[in-house]
């Protein structure tokens, strides 16, 4: 596919596209009051699963989802996720209770979980690798704006409308956006290699949704519980189970051993970092904006807007320096951790302007970091496995997502309250990441230069080191 085949109706296209499957990870949270007071009357069980079965869906179907637009058509996989996220946006907009409107959730999970990777697959397929780099900064700015819209949009649903009102229109946003889909987005070839693999599919999928119910439930159920130690102990062994799987398949979900890549290991673990700071922040920022500042939720989503300033305008600087990787990455991510230290120290009577500042900090390092990780994974796969490294990337995004509200949750609840509590939180995550960029770097240094992309693909059992 040429080059030149990566038009800005395209690219804008998709980019589209995955932002408003990512806004509803987010937009959910600034309606939680309101949701827990409307006619349903939801536990709070009930509540949590509202919140969380999207993410445990989208993130425990990713890869097999990836996969499977590789193989059978990546426009169309992005067609079908879109019609399944407007199909469990009207359930959820719908619902007579709280049930319906769970299911709902979970089904525009599986619509996000097939519409990531598959845009992702198609910018590197049409793009070419001249300006991938470009591509994937554009792409990953989609992202993080998806992100910054979730918040604001909840939160002005939550001021002035209400939260079916949400639900509704993403309705005909689906719709709008499939018909820009068809309209615009052009073919790609389909990987010829492998088949549809039910059992490997099925394996990854059950472990990794136990992984994920283990991580965001265990802040509420206890971590030595015996429902969060069974979800671990099972997650593990469903896991262990695929990877047996898939290294006797003669034609598995993916290869296990891809893994022996040191530049693919330092960047999904980069991604989860960047995402487990990012998230934890977007839990904690919140609540310290509403119940601390005393902001309502439409003033609360316009007071997250420097977030955006970074993830807008460093991306385009980032993309001129892919070639050197380990620099890019490691300034970024030790720019989250940093600021995350820094807004640490807020309180009641820190002025807004300084705590933007911080904000702004931890949005340089997004936008400096993600598109060079985004892009480590792309290209430590073979070209015909783009979904496929899309949905690994992007699992250890929302992986990394729910590792970190699981552990600034987990520390909040250590504290008489929100406000002595805080600090602790973010000075605990801050210093994850910033111990876990340590390893990232060690790892990039461990990989060498990152891998050139090559006229003829490695075949799916070659992983490029």
């Amino acid at each position: 596919m040429p080059a030149h085949a990566l038009t800005r109706p395209v690219l804008l296209t998709l980019c589209a596209c995955v932002l408003v499957a990512q806004s509803m990870v987010a937009a959910i949270n600034l309606l939680i009051p309101q949701l827990s007071s409307s006619a349903l009357h939801p536990s709070h069980t009930e509540v949590l699963w509202t919140v969380d079965a999207y993410v445990i869906v989208f993130a425990g179907l990713l890869i097999p989802a990836g996969a499977l637009g590789d193989r059978h058509g990546r426009k169309g996989a992005l067609l079908a996720g879109l019609a399944l996220f407007a199909a469990g946006a009207a359930t959820s907009a719908l619902a007579p209770g709280p049930a319906l409107l769970i299911a709902g959730r979970g089904l525009s999970g599986a619509g996000a979980a097939l519409i990531t990777p598959a845009t992702m697959s198609i910018l590197v397929h049409l793009a070419g690798p001249e300006h991938r780099a470009r591509a994937m900064a554009s792409w990953t700015l989609a992202i993080g704006l998806g992100g910054m819209a979730g918040n604001l949009g909840g939160g002005l649903a939550g001021q002035y409308l209400s939260w079916r009102a949400l639900f509704a229109v993403m309705v005909p946003l689906a719709a709008v956006l499939a018909v820009a889909v068809a309209v615009t987005t052009p073919r790609t070839a389909r990987s010829a290699q492998g088949s549809p693999d039910p059992a490997g599919t099925l394996l990854l999928t059950a472990g990794l949704i136990a992984v994920l119910f283990g991580i965001i439930e265990g802040p509420g159920h206890g971590w030595a519980s015996a429902r969060i130690l069974t979800a671990f102990t099972a997650g593990a062994l469903l896991l262990a189970a695929f990877t047996g799987h898939a290294l006797r398949s003669r034609a598995p979900l993916f290869d296990p051993r891809v893994f022996r890549s040191a530049g693919l290991r330092a960047t999904t673990l980069g991604l989860a970092t960047g995402f487990f700071g990012l998230f934890a922040l977007f839990f904690v920022n919140s609540q310290y904006l509403q119940q601390v500042k005393g902001y309502g939720p439409a003033v609360t989503g316009v007071a997250i807007v420097p977030l955006i300033v970074g993830m807008a305008l460093v991306p385009r600087f980032a993309a001129r320096w892919s070639a050197r990787p380990r620099p890019v990455v490691g300034t970024g991510l030790a720019l989250i951790g940093l600021g995350l230290l820094a807004a640490s120290t807020a309180d009641a009577h820190t002025p807004y302007p300084l705590y933007a500042c911080w904000l702004l900090v931890i949005s340089a390092g997004t936008g400096l970091a993600m598109p060079a990780l985004t892009l480590g994974v792309v290209v430590s796969l073979p070209a015909h496995q783009a979904g496929l490294g899309s949905g690994l990337g992007t699992s250890a995004r929302e992986i990394g997502a729910a590792l970190g509200v699981a552990v600034a949750g987990t520390a909040l609840a250590g504290h008489a309250d929100f406000a002595s509590g805080m600090g602790p939180a973010l000075r605990v995550v801050g210093l994850t990441v910033l111990a876990a960029t340590a390893l990232v770097v060690l790892g990039h240094r461990a990989s060498g230069h990152p891998p050139r992309p090559a006229p003829a693909a490695p075949t799916a059992r070659e992983p490029v080191a």
